[in-house]
């Protein structure tokens, strides 16, 4: 199994190290000289971890495939992967995107969309939903709003606050006013 650690943002420097968008919550364990991982697309991979850094809060990596600012440049935008056998199933701490991508979103017994994605930020994750409309809908990832996940019975339970699958919807076009006819 594949499981996504990073994203390839921007070169850095003249010597193809490149910034990476971390995707783990063990960086350390992840990015040490010598892993190799698989990319996406195939054709920027493998690569090999030749040195790792922190520059105040972004992650630098250089790999020893890459030794130009240039060759850097055309990593831009690439997925990393590692292979791994099984997950940690001992970690009740949270949950890898594809496992939640595709679990119903229900409110009580209602059925209000499904799981799209999940959007790990420095200060929480968002899960983005889509509704039967196709509307997407932005979640605060915490417990007080998503106070199960149920990956076995095919579903996310929400608590949502009044209002917040509304937030975005806008059914009044500009200039229409209740009550003109």
């Amino acid at each position: 199994m594949q499981l996504q650690v990073a994203r390839i943002g921007k070169p850095h420097g003249i010597r193809g190290e490149v910034t990476v968008q971390v995707l783990t919550d063990a960086p350390a364990d992840r990015f040490v000289p010598g892993t190799e991982f698989v990319v996406e697309p195939a054709s920027a991979g493998p690569l090999t971890v030749e040195s790792a850094r922190w520059n105040k809060d972004i992650l630098l990596l250089a790999f020893e495939q890459i030794e130009t600012r240039n060759q850097a440049e055309t990593l831009r935008g690439a997925k990393l992967f590692i292979e791994t056998e099984e997950l940690d199933e001992d970690d009740d701490e949270g949950w890898y995107e594809h496992e939640l991508v595709g679990l119903e979103a229900r409110v009580g017994s209602q059925v209000v969309g499904k799981v799209a994605a999940l959007h790990t930020l420095p200060v929480q994750d968002l899960l983005v939903i889509e509704d039967a409309d196709g509307k997407e809908i932005l979640i605060p990832f915490v417990e007080q709003i998503v106070p199960e996940v149920n990956v076995a019975g095919g579903y996310i339970l929400l608590t949502p606050p009044d209002g917040l699958f509304e937030i975005n919807a806008d059914d009044t076009a500009p200039g229409e006013a209740e009550g003109n006819a």
